[in-house]
């Protein structure tokens, strides 16, 4: 068994596919196959997963959803008990962009942004979009994920959502956009 368990750690893993267009993913960050192994037995019988690589992260894709809804009651499922930090990818269809550059996510440019920890909790999103009053993304900084409250040129109006998400109690942080990658444009867990 150690032995299939290490040729199974030596292989590379292959990327993750994108989404159909009529389908939600959820990637859950996975790392090691223990965690995905623990991931499928979570899962309900004849779940479609494969542990892949999405950005610099490995992951467990999990596809079929055809729902958003049921995709967002899963993350929250995998974030709250499971304990691991996951989230949905939109089908293409519903970005205003080519299918190729909907799924790939791309680096935010130059700039400040703004992100929020959420600490697997993800209501954090909502509270998030009611107090700066728009859409907050998902985007992954330092290989985690994070919520992004906002992004702009102006390192004045970073700092001051910074300071008033930090007065609410949100761990925030103002960061180098370049250093972001923009993962979803708008996140409803």
């Amino acid at each position: 068994m150690s032995g299939a368990h290490l040729a199974m750690a030596q292989q590379p893993v292959s990327s993750c596919q994108p989404p159909q267009s009529d389908e939600y993913l959820l990637l859950v960050l996975s790392q090691t196959s223990e965690r995905h192994q623990v991931i499928q037995q979570t899962l309900p019988p004849n779940t479609q997963s494969t542990f892949c690589q999405y950005l610099d992260d490995t992951v467990t894709r999990i596809g079929g959803f055809r729902q958003l809804e049921d995709a967002n009651t899963w993350a929250r499922y995998v974030n709250e008990v499971v304990g691991l930090s996951a989230y949905v990818v939109r089908p293409t269809a519903a970005m205003p962009t080519t299918s190729s550059r909907a799924y790939n996510p791309q680096p935010l440019g130059e700039g400040y942004a703004v992100l929020v920890d959420y600490f697997n909790q993800p209501e954090v999103a909502s509270q998030v979009r009611q107090l700066i009053g728009s859409d907050v993304g998902l985007v992954s900084y330092g290989q985690r994920p994070y919520l992004l409250a906002v992004y702009t040129k102006s390192q004045r109006e970073a700092n001051s959502t910074l300071r008033e998400l930090s007065d609410r109690g949100f761990w925030s942080m103002v960061v180098d956009s370049r250093r972001v990658t923009l993962l979803s444009p708008v996140v409803n867990f």
